[in-house]
Protein backbone atom coordinates (compact mmCIF):
# COMPACT_ATOMS: atom_id res chain seq x y z
CA UNK A 1 0.00 0.00 0.00
CA UNK A 2 1.49 3.39 -0.99
CA UNK A 3 2.50 5.93 1.63
CA UNK A 4 1.59 9.63 1.29
CA UNK A 5 2.94 12.81 2.83
CA UNK A 6 0.23 15.32 3.66
CA UNK A 7 -0.16 18.94 4.72
CA UNK A 8 -3.37 20.45 5.99
CA UNK A 9 -5.25 22.14 8.79
CA UNK A 10 -7.02 20.96 11.91
CA UNK A 11 -10.49 22.21 12.90
CA UNK A 12 -8.90 24.65 15.37
CA UNK A 13 -6.87 26.24 12.55
CA UNK A 14 -3.54 24.63 13.48
CA UNK A 15 -1.35 23.17 10.74
CA UNK A 16 -0.99 19.40 10.39
CA UNK A 17 1.68 17.40 8.57
CA UNK A 18 2.60 13.73 8.53
CA UNK A 19 2.31 10.50 6.55
CA UNK A 20 -0.56 8.12 5.91
CA UNK A 21 -0.97 4.92 3.93
CA UNK A 22 -3.84 4.46 1.50
CA UNK A 23 -4.68 2.80 -1.82
CA UNK A 24 -4.62 6.12 -3.69
CA UNK A 25 -4.57 9.89 -3.01
CA UNK A 26 -8.39 10.05 -2.97
CA UNK A 27 -8.60 7.44 -0.20
CA UNK A 28 -5.80 9.24 1.66
CA UNK A 29 -7.79 12.49 1.61
CA UNK A 30 -10.90 10.64 2.77
CA UNK A 31 -9.00 9.10 5.71
CA UNK A 32 -7.60 12.50 6.68
CA UNK A 33 -11.02 14.16 6.65
CA UNK A 34 -12.34 11.30 8.76
CA UNK A 35 -9.61 12.10 11.30
CA UNK A 36 -10.63 15.76 11.32
CA UNK A 37 -7.78 17.01 9.11
CA UNK A 38 -8.48 19.14 6.02
CA UNK A 39 -5.67 18.29 3.57
CA UNK A 40 -4.21 20.94 1.26
CA UNK A 41 -1.46 18.76 -0.21
CA UNK A 42 -1.14 14.97 -0.54
CA UNK A 43 1.95 13.61 -2.32
CA UNK A 44 3.08 10.01 -2.66
CA UNK A 45 6.13 9.15 -0.59
CA UNK A 46 8.90 7.22 -2.34
CA UNK A 47 11.72 5.36 -0.64
CA UNK A 48 14.49 7.13 -2.52
CA UNK A 49 15.46 8.97 0.63
CA UNK A 50 16.06 5.57 2.25
CA UNK A 51 18.02 4.11 -0.62
CA UNK A 52 15.49 2.19 -2.81
CA UNK A 53 12.26 2.79 -4.68
CA UNK A 54 9.13 1.66 -2.89
CA UNK A 55 8.39 -2.01 -3.22
CA UNK A 56 11.95 -3.18 -3.89
CA UNK A 57 14.56 -4.62 -1.62
CA UNK A 58 17.87 -5.09 -3.36
CA UNK A 59 20.62 -7.21 -1.87
CA UNK A 60 23.12 -4.47 -2.64
CA UNK A 61 23.35 -1.61 -0.18
CA UNK A 62 22.79 1.73 -1.83
CA UNK A 63 21.76 3.87 1.12
CA UNK A 64 25.26 4.43 2.49
CA UNK A 65 25.00 8.16 1.99
CA UNK A 66 22.04 8.54 4.36
CA UNK A 67 22.43 9.12 8.05
CA UNK A 68 20.60 6.87 10.48
CA UNK A 69 17.10 8.00 11.45
CA UNK A 70 17.10 6.00 14.72
CA UNK A 71 19.36 6.29 17.72
CA UNK A 72 20.57 3.16 19.51
CA UNK A 73 18.00 3.66 22.28
CA UNK A 74 15.17 4.13 19.77
CA UNK A 75 16.20 0.93 17.95
CA UNK A 76 16.19 -1.01 21.23
CA UNK A 77 12.72 0.32 22.13
CA UNK A 78 11.28 -0.43 18.67
CA UNK A 79 12.79 -3.93 18.68
CA UNK A 80 11.25 -4.64 22.09
CA UNK A 81 7.84 -3.41 20.86
CA UNK A 82 8.18 -5.45 17.66
CA UNK A 83 9.02 -8.63 19.59
CA UNK A 84 6.13 -8.11 22.01
CA UNK A 85 3.64 -7.66 19.18
CA UNK A 86 4.82 -10.80 17.37
CA UNK A 87 4.78 -12.86 20.58
CA UNK A 88 1.20 -11.66 21.11
CA UNK A 89 0.29 -13.29 17.80
CA UNK A 90 0.05 -10.32 15.42
CA UNK A 91 1.07 -10.95 11.80
CA UNK A 92 4.31 -9.30 10.70
CA UNK A 93 2.65 -6.61 8.55
CA UNK A 94 0.13 -5.74 11.27
CA UNK A 95 2.90 -5.49 13.87
CA UNK A 96 4.79 -3.08 11.61
CA UNK A 97 1.57 -1.10 11.21
CA UNK A 98 1.26 -0.74 14.99
CA UNK A 99 4.87 0.52 15.17
CA UNK A 100 4.13 3.06 12.43
CA UNK A 101 1.07 4.29 14.30
CA UNK A 102 2.80 4.49 17.68
CA UNK A 103 5.96 6.24 16.51
CA UNK A 104 5.96 10.02 16.81
CA UNK A 105 9.25 10.68 15.04
CA UNK A 106 8.40 11.26 11.37
CA UNK A 107 11.60 9.80 9.79
CA UNK A 108 11.19 6.61 11.86
CA UNK A 109 7.51 6.43 10.93
CA UNK A 110 8.39 6.77 7.25
CA UNK A 111 11.15 4.16 7.55
CA UNK A 112 8.87 1.49 9.00
CA UNK A 113 6.10 2.42 6.58
CA UNK A 114 8.57 1.71 3.75
CA UNK A 115 9.59 -1.60 5.34
CA UNK A 116 5.94 -2.63 5.71
CA UNK A 117 5.21 -1.77 2.08
CA UNK A 118 8.14 -3.84 0.79
CA UNK A 119 7.12 -6.84 2.92
CA UNK A 120 3.59 -6.56 1.50
CA UNK A 121 5.17 -6.85 -1.94
CA UNK A 122 6.72 -10.20 -1.01
CA UNK A 123 10.20 -9.37 0.34
CA UNK A 124 11.50 -10.93 3.54
CA UNK A 125 12.13 -8.77 6.59
CA UNK A 126 15.86 -9.56 6.64
CA UNK A 127 16.28 -8.62 2.97
CA UNK A 128 14.41 -5.35 3.51
CA UNK A 129 16.29 -4.17 6.60
CA UNK A 130 19.59 -5.11 4.96
CA UNK A 131 19.00 -2.19 2.57
CA UNK A 132 19.14 0.22 5.55
CA UNK A 133 22.65 -0.44 6.97
CA UNK A 134 22.75 2.85 8.89
CA UNK A 135 19.77 1.81 11.01
CA UNK A 136 20.15 -1.99 11.17
CA UNK A 137 23.58 -3.47 11.81
CA UNK A 138 24.87 -6.73 10.36
CA UNK A 139 24.20 -8.38 13.73
CA UNK A 140 20.57 -7.31 13.50
CA UNK A 141 20.19 -8.54 9.90
CA UNK A 142 21.81 -11.93 10.52
CA UNK A 143 19.76 -12.60 13.64
CA UNK A 144 16.51 -11.68 11.88
CA UNK A 145 17.48 -13.95 8.98
CA UNK A 146 18.20 -16.79 11.41
CA UNK A 147 14.84 -16.16 13.08
CA UNK A 148 13.03 -16.33 9.74
CA UNK A 149 14.81 -19.57 8.83
CA UNK A 150 13.97 -21.21 12.17
CA UNK A 151 10.41 -19.90 12.35
CA UNK A 152 11.10 -18.24 15.71
CA UNK A 153 11.35 -14.60 14.65
CA UNK A 154 9.45 -13.38 17.71
CA UNK A 155 11.85 -15.11 20.12
CA UNK A 156 14.90 -13.94 18.15
CA UNK A 157 13.66 -10.33 18.23
CA UNK A 158 13.10 -10.60 21.99
CA UNK A 159 16.66 -11.88 22.39
CA UNK A 160 17.92 -9.13 20.09
CA UNK A 161 16.08 -6.47 22.11
CA UNK A 162 17.68 -7.81 25.29
CA UNK A 163 21.09 -7.71 23.61
CA UNK A 164 20.63 -4.12 22.40
CA UNK A 165 19.44 -2.99 25.84
CA UNK A 166 22.44 -4.63 27.49
CA UNK A 167 24.89 -3.01 25.05
CA UNK A 168 23.20 0.35 25.55
CA UNK A 169 23.41 0.02 29.35
CA UNK A 170 27.13 -0.79 29.11
CA UNK A 171 27.72 2.20 26.83
CA UNK A 172 25.86 4.55 29.19
CA UNK A 173 27.79 3.18 32.17
CA UNK A 174 31.14 3.88 30.51
CA UNK A 175 30.05 7.27 29.16
CA UNK A 176 28.76 8.45 32.54
CA UNK A 177 31.98 7.34 34.23
CA UNK A 178 34.18 9.17 31.72
CA UNK A 179 32.03 12.27 31.26
CA UNK A 180 32.55 13.83 34.70
CA UNK A 181 36.38 13.74 34.82
CA UNK A 182 36.64 14.84 31.18
CA UNK A 183 34.34 17.83 31.77
CA UNK A 184 36.22 18.73 34.95
CA UNK A 185 39.53 18.53 33.08
CA UNK A 186 38.31 20.72 30.22
CA UNK A 187 36.78 23.31 32.57
CA UNK A 188 39.86 23.33 34.83
CA UNK A 189 42.35 23.71 31.99
CA UNK A 190 40.23 26.46 30.39
CA UNK A 191 39.97 28.44 33.64
CA UNK A 192 43.70 28.09 34.33
CA UNK A 193 44.54 29.22 30.81
CA UNK A 194 42.26 32.25 31.21
CA UNK A 195 43.84 33.13 34.58
CA UNK A 196 47.40 32.75 33.31
CA UNK A 197 46.70 34.68 30.11
CA UNK A 198 44.49 37.58 31.17
CA UNK A 199 44.31 37.84 34.99
CA UNK A 200 47.72 36.95 36.44
CA UNK A 201 49.73 39.31 34.14
CA UNK A 202 47.73 42.30 35.42
CA UNK A 203 48.35 41.30 39.05
CA UNK A 204 52.05 40.58 38.61
CA UNK A 205 52.68 43.72 36.55
CA UNK A 206 53.34 45.67 39.78
CA UNK A 207 56.19 43.29 40.65
CA UNK A 208 58.15 44.35 37.57
CA UNK A 209 58.82 47.78 39.16
CA UNK A 210 60.28 46.25 42.31
CA UNK A 211 64.04 46.75 42.47
CA UNK A 212 64.72 43.52 44.27
CA UNK A 213 64.99 39.84 43.51
CA UNK A 214 61.65 38.12 43.35
CA UNK A 215 60.96 34.68 44.91
CA UNK A 216 61.43 31.80 42.50
CA UNK A 217 57.69 30.82 42.52
CA UNK A 218 56.86 34.38 41.43
CA UNK A 219 59.51 34.29 38.69
CA UNK A 220 58.13 31.00 37.35
CA UNK A 221 54.55 32.33 37.49
CA UNK A 222 55.47 35.59 35.69
CA UNK A 223 57.42 33.70 33.03
CA UNK A 224 54.59 31.26 32.30
CA UNK A 225 51.84 33.90 32.41
CA UNK A 226 53.90 36.25 30.22
CA UNK A 227 54.39 33.53 27.65
CA UNK A 228 50.68 32.68 27.67
CA UNK A 229 49.73 36.35 27.43
CA UNK A 230 52.10 37.07 24.52
CA UNK A 231 51.52 33.90 22.51
CA UNK A 232 48.02 32.72 23.45
CA UNK A 233 46.86 32.89 19.83
CA UNK A 234 49.71 30.58 18.83
CA UNK A 235 48.94 28.23 21.70
CA UNK A 236 45.27 27.99 20.70
CA UNK A 237 46.28 27.47 17.07
CA UNK A 238 48.76 24.73 18.01
CA UNK A 239 46.12 23.02 20.14
CA UNK A 240 43.53 23.04 17.35
CA UNK A 241 46.13 22.01 14.77
CA UNK A 242 47.30 19.17 17.01
CA UNK A 243 43.74 17.92 17.48
CA UNK A 244 43.12 18.01 13.72
CA UNK A 245 46.42 16.19 13.07
CA UNK A 246 45.57 13.48 15.62
CA UNK A 247 42.11 13.10 14.08
CA UNK A 248 43.64 12.73 10.63
CA UNK A 249 46.17 10.16 11.85
CA UNK A 250 43.41 8.15 13.55
CA UNK A 251 41.59 7.94 10.22
CA UNK A 252 44.51 5.97 8.76
CA UNK A 253 44.85 2.24 9.37
CA UNK A 254 48.39 2.50 10.79
CA UNK A 255 47.40 5.39 13.05
CA UNK A 256 44.33 3.57 14.37
CA UNK A 257 46.38 0.41 14.99
CA UNK A 258 49.03 2.38 16.91
CA UNK A 259 46.39 4.20 18.96
CA UNK A 260 44.52 0.99 19.80
CA UNK A 261 47.76 -0.73 20.83
CA UNK A 262 48.67 2.27 23.02
CA UNK A 263 45.25 2.24 24.69
CA UNK A 264 45.63 -1.44 25.62
CA UNK A 265 49.03 -0.73 27.20
CA UNK A 266 47.88 2.18 29.39
CA UNK A 267 47.49 1.42 33.10
CA UNK A 268 43.86 1.10 34.28
CA UNK A 269 42.48 2.54 31.01
CA UNK A 270 43.95 -0.33 28.96
CA UNK A 271 42.54 -2.88 31.38
CA UNK A 272 39.11 -1.24 31.17
CA UNK A 273 39.18 -1.07 27.35
CA UNK A 274 40.14 -4.76 27.10
CA UNK A 275 37.41 -5.85 29.51
CA UNK A 276 34.75 -3.79 27.67
CA UNK A 277 35.79 -5.34 24.34
CA UNK A 278 35.72 -8.89 25.77
CA UNK A 279 32.30 -8.27 27.33
CA UNK A 280 30.93 -7.05 23.98
CA UNK A 281 32.48 -9.99 22.12
CA UNK A 282 31.15 -12.62 24.52
CA UNK A 283 27.67 -11.10 24.64
CA UNK A 284 27.44 -10.76 20.85
CA UNK A 285 28.72 -14.26 20.14
CA UNK A 286 26.43 -15.82 22.76
CA UNK A 287 23.38 -14.04 21.37
CA UNK A 288 24.12 -14.87 17.73
CA UNK A 289 25.02 -18.52 18.33
CA UNK A 290 21.90 -19.01 20.47
CA UNK A 291 19.87 -17.51 17.60
CA UNK A 292 21.20 -20.02 15.09
CA UNK A 293 23.86 -17.95 13.32
CA UNK A 294 26.82 -20.02 12.11
CA UNK A 295 30.07 -19.70 14.09
CA UNK A 296 32.16 -18.28 11.23
CA UNK A 297 29.56 -15.63 10.45
CA UNK A 298 29.14 -14.86 14.15
CA UNK A 299 32.91 -14.35 14.58
CA UNK A 300 33.08 -12.13 11.50
CA UNK A 301 30.28 -9.91 12.82
CA UNK A 302 31.19 -9.99 16.52
CA UNK A 303 34.74 -8.74 15.96
CA UNK A 304 33.32 -5.43 14.71
CA UNK A 305 31.74 -4.58 18.07
CA UNK A 306 35.10 -4.61 19.89
CA UNK A 307 36.22 -1.17 18.61
CA UNK A 308 39.89 -2.12 18.79
CA UNK A 309 41.91 -3.09 15.74
CA UNK A 310 44.39 -5.23 17.70
CA UNK A 311 41.67 -7.39 19.22
CA UNK A 312 39.76 -7.47 15.92
CA UNK A 313 42.83 -8.89 14.18
CA UNK A 314 43.12 -11.57 16.84
CA UNK A 315 39.48 -12.58 16.28
CA UNK A 316 39.93 -12.57 12.50
CA UNK A 317 43.01 -14.79 12.83
CA UNK A 318 41.03 -17.16 15.05
CA UNK A 319 38.21 -17.16 12.49
CA UNK A 320 40.61 -18.21 9.72
CA UNK A 321 41.99 -20.99 11.92
CA UNK A 322 38.46 -22.19 12.73
CA UNK A 323 37.76 -22.32 9.00
CA UNK A 324 40.75 -24.68 8.70
CA UNK A 325 39.46 -26.97 11.46
CA UNK A 326 40.92 -25.53 14.66
CA UNK A 327 39.00 -24.61 17.79
CA UNK A 328 38.30 -21.00 18.76
CA UNK A 329 40.19 -21.11 22.05
CA UNK A 330 43.63 -22.18 20.74
CA UNK A 331 44.31 -19.26 18.32
CA UNK A 332 42.92 -16.78 20.87
CA UNK A 333 45.37 -18.15 23.44
CA UNK A 334 48.29 -17.90 20.98
CA UNK A 335 47.47 -14.26 20.22
CA UNK A 336 48.29 -13.27 23.81
CA UNK A 337 45.59 -10.59 23.77
CA UNK A 338 43.00 -12.46 25.83
CA UNK A 339 43.22 -13.41 29.53
CA UNK A 340 43.52 -17.07 30.47
CA UNK A 341 39.99 -17.05 31.91
CA UNK A 342 38.55 -16.20 28.50
CA UNK A 343 40.39 -18.87 26.52
CA UNK A 344 39.82 -21.48 29.25
CA UNK A 345 36.04 -20.92 29.42
CA UNK A 346 35.74 -20.94 25.63
CA UNK A 347 37.75 -24.20 25.46
CA UNK A 348 35.49 -25.79 28.10
CA UNK A 349 32.41 -24.63 26.19
CA UNK A 350 33.70 -26.12 22.93
CA UNK A 351 34.54 -29.47 24.54
CA UNK A 352 31.20 -29.72 26.34
CA UNK A 353 29.10 -28.44 23.43
CA UNK A 354 27.81 -25.53 25.53
CA UNK A 355 29.76 -22.68 23.95
CA UNK A 356 26.79 -20.28 24.02
CA UNK A 357 26.26 -20.83 27.76
CA UNK A 358 29.98 -20.34 28.51
CA UNK A 359 30.03 -17.15 26.47
CA UNK A 360 26.97 -15.89 28.32
CA UNK A 361 28.65 -16.55 31.67
CA UNK A 362 31.84 -14.92 30.40
CA UNK A 363 29.84 -11.84 29.44
CA UNK A 364 28.31 -11.67 32.92
CA UNK A 365 31.74 -12.00 34.56
CA UNK A 366 33.25 -9.21 32.47
CA UNK A 367 30.23 -6.98 32.95
CA UNK A 368 30.97 -7.16 36.67
CA UNK A 369 34.68 -6.57 36.01
CA UNK A 370 33.91 -3.50 33.90
CA UNK A 371 31.75 -2.06 36.65
CA UNK A 372 34.47 -2.73 39.24
CA UNK A 373 37.20 -1.08 37.13
CA UNK A 374 34.97 1.92 36.35
CA UNK A 375 34.26 2.40 40.06
CA UNK A 376 37.96 2.15 40.85
CA UNK A 377 38.96 4.51 38.06
CA UNK A 378 36.33 7.07 39.02
CA UNK A 379 37.30 6.93 42.70
CA UNK A 380 40.93 7.57 41.74
CA UNK A 381 40.34 10.28 39.14
CA UNK A 382 38.28 12.62 41.31
CA UNK A 383 40.79 13.08 44.17
CA UNK A 384 43.72 13.22 41.75
CA UNK A 385 42.09 16.03 39.75
CA UNK A 386 41.06 17.90 42.91
CA UNK A 387 44.59 17.65 44.31
CA UNK A 388 46.14 18.70 40.99
CA UNK A 389 43.86 21.73 40.59
CA UNK A 390 44.27 22.64 44.26
CA UNK A 391 48.06 22.40 43.98
CA UNK A 392 48.15 24.68 40.94
CA UNK A 393 45.87 27.26 42.57
CA UNK A 394 47.95 27.09 45.78
CA UNK A 395 51.14 27.70 43.76
CA UNK A 396 49.57 30.75 42.05
CA UNK A 397 48.40 32.20 45.37
CA UNK A 398 51.79 31.65 47.03
CA UNK A 399 53.64 33.13 44.03
CA UNK A 400 51.50 36.29 44.25
CA UNK A 401 51.55 36.67 48.05
CA UNK A 402 55.29 36.13 48.64
CA UNK A 403 56.45 39.43 47.05
CA UNK A 404 53.59 41.26 48.79
CA UNK A 405 54.79 39.95 52.16
CA UNK A 406 58.36 41.01 51.30
CA UNK A 407 57.13 44.49 50.37
CA UNK A 408 55.33 44.73 53.71
CA UNK A 409 58.49 43.78 55.60
CA UNK A 410 60.52 46.40 53.71
CA UNK A 411 57.96 49.12 54.58
CA UNK A 412 58.10 48.18 58.31
CA UNK A 413 61.89 48.42 58.25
Amino acid sequence: MPVYHYRGYRPDGGSATGIIDAENPKVARFKLRKEGIFPTEVTEHTSSRFGHPAGTASKSVTSTGRAAVMTASELAIVTRQFATLLIAGLPLVDALGVIVDQTDKKPVKALFADIREKIRNGDSLSDVIETYPHDFSRIYVHMVRAGEASGALDQILARLAEFLEKQLALKHKVTNAVLYPVLMLIIGVTLLFFLMTFVVPKITAVFSDMHQALPWPTVILMTVSGFCSDYWQWLVGLLLGGLLLIRRILHTERGRMAADRLILQLPLIGDLARKISISRLASTLATMLASGVQLLDALDIAKRVMNNRILEEAIESARQNVREGETVADPLKRSGEFPALVTHMIAVGERSGELEEMLRRLSQIYDGEVERVITRLTSLMEPIMILAMGGIVFFIVVAILLPIFEMGQMIQM
